[in-house]
């Protein structure tokens, strides 16, 4: 284990030393190309700033206001009858929009339940197995300029709810309830 460790703790510092010595053996410009993408990075950055802040406007008016809360509460039923634990209901949904946020709904989880009982090793499970659909669209879709979505926002919801069911299969049939 021991190895495993040591070898994942180089893996970042040999990559860049790699990447260096191949741009050294091609005779690349190093800093002028750093230099070009990092001013390309903060183009970038500019661009999808609006969008960013749109999202943690609405993460914190969600949270803020107890919508989540209430949401949670009117699909608790519904909810049950699957066996889905109901104080993942919050964070399911919140990971559509902000994984930030998400994760500090996880980290309540376990304060209150533990990292090892069953819901803990499901919200593990999920956030390992979902993505932050919203989030994700507006950023990737604004930088390109894509306006017209088509089927992406329902195929990705599609995906999720598939992965979250599969999460919970998943964590009944390793961990038992």
């Amino acid at each position: 284990m021991s190895i495993v460790l040591f070898i994942s703790d180089l893996m970042i510092p040999l990559t860049i030393v790699v990447i260096v010595v191949y741009a050294l053996l091609k005779r690349a410009p190093i800093y002028d190309s750093f230099i070009s993408g990092a001013m390309e990075g903060m183009k970038i950055t500019a661009n999808i700033f609006p969008a960013l802040v749109g999202l943690m406007v609405a993460v914190g008016i969600l949270r803020a206001s107890g919508t989540l809360d209430y949401i949670a509460a009117f699909l608790a039923p519904a909810t049950r009858l699957l066996g889905f634990p109901e104080d993942a209901l919050p964070l399911t949904l919140m990971r559509l929009v902000s994984s930030s946020a998400a994760t500090g709904l996880q980290l309540d989880i376990y304060a209150t339940h533990g990292p090892d009982s069953f819901i803990g090793r499901f919200v593990s499970v999920m956030m390992s197995s979902t993505e932050t659909v919203f989030y994700t669209l507006s950023v990737y879709f604004m930088h390109v300029g894509i306006s017209k979505t088509r089927y992406v926002l329902s195929g990705a919801l599609f995906a999720n709810v598939v992965s979250i069911a599969a999460s919970l299969v998943i964590t009944i049939l390793i961990f038992g309830t």
